[in-house]
């Protein structure tokens, strides 16, 4: 009689996604070290997941070497299926998908927020191009802005704590944007644009041409805009954090630095910005760890209660 192959432990999948946060992203990495164990774990296995997603439908290897690929509905459908297996609680054979299980029963993780996050995948499956700021917002929440959610969830948030919620998806908010900015350049080697059309006609730039030297000048203007408007998103999510415990604030904190960090360089470069890639040194992220858990210590009376700034795009509910 044949035995089906022993499936790994939760421990060799904690292990094989602290192996993925390493390779694909230095800054969410370092910020993940300041967590509380089982938070720093779960923090792991939502990002294998995250990751393995992001991955399989750009065609590259933790977040590098990113391809146009031939098949993206596909792919989408691949990791679609892979998703919902794992929600259903099922095995996937995929240590990045069975790490979405995991975290997902141990946190009772809105499944909507999973889903939502598909959906930014499906938006780049279908080519498809912001054309005003709200589109560009609808995206960043797709990709990034409910990861802040379930982030939230992962740190112990309550799922209807819509008010630190609304702060957790800011801050994916901000990263998003920070993102977009510093790759304009690797985006459009791939035949990808993330600026609103309206931007790209109120600047007079014409599509597919942002690029070129003629109108560097014009797209710095833009690329400032996106970086003031994650600074924005990133001081909305600071008034989050005294809903945290020490430790998951301090990392959110360190880690809003550093991302923060990435989109103000982008701006203070302007028309150098993409000549190389814009990152932070390990020293400099150090340093905001460091400030970090200043404020951290003191984040209720830095950040005390206050009404979320209303001209800030707000996720959608349900």
């Amino acid at each position: 009689m044949s035995s089906s192959p022993a499936r790994p432990s939760r421990a060799a999948i904690v292990a094989t996604a602290h192996e993925s946060i390493a390779r694909g992203s230095k800054s969410f990495a370092a910020a993940s070290r300041l967590f509380a164990p089982e938070t720093r774990e779960r923090a792991w296995l939502l990002y294998a997941w995250c990751r393995a997603c992001d991955d399989l439908a750009d065609g590259q290897d933790h977040g590098h070497g990113m391809t146009i690929v031939a098949d993206p509905q596909a792919r989408l459908a691949l990791l679609t299926a892979r998703t919902e297996a794992a929600l259903a609680g099922q095995w996937v054979g995929d240590p990045a998908f069975d790490a979405l299980r995991f975290v997902a029963a141990e946190t009772r993780l809105p499944h909507q927020f999973v889903r939502d996050h598909i959906a930014g995948f499906a938006l780049d499956a279908d080519d498809w191009r912001p054309r005003s700021e709200n589109d560009l917002m609808r995206y960043c929440y797709h990709v990034a802005g409910v990861v802040g959610c379930m982030m939230a969830i992962v740190m112990g948030v309550d799922r209807d704590d819509e008010v630190t919620l609304d702060r957790a998806c800011d801050l994916g908010m901000a990263f998003q944007l920070a993102n977009i900015a510093r790759d304009i350049e690797e985006d459009d080697r791939v035949g990808r644009c993330y600026l609103p059309i309206d931007w790209l006609v109120e600047m007079d730039i014409p599509p597919g041409q942002h690029m070129k030297p003629p109108f560097r000048t014009r797209l710095t203007v833009l690329s400032q805009r996106l970086a003031d408007r994650a600074a924005a998103f990133e001081d909305s999510a600071r008034y989050g954090t005294p809903a945290l415990d020490f430790r998951s604030a301090w990392a959110i904190l360190a880690a809003a630095a550093i991302y923060g960090a990435i989109g103000r360089q982008v701006a203070a470069r302007g028309e150098h910005a993409w000549d190389h890639r814009v990152t932070t040194s390990t020293w400099q992220k150090i340093a905001f760890m460091a400030t970090a858990r200043g404020q951290a210590a003191a984040r209720r009376r830095l950040y005390r209660p206050a009404p979320r700034d209303p001209a800030l795009w707000t996720r959608p509910r349900g």
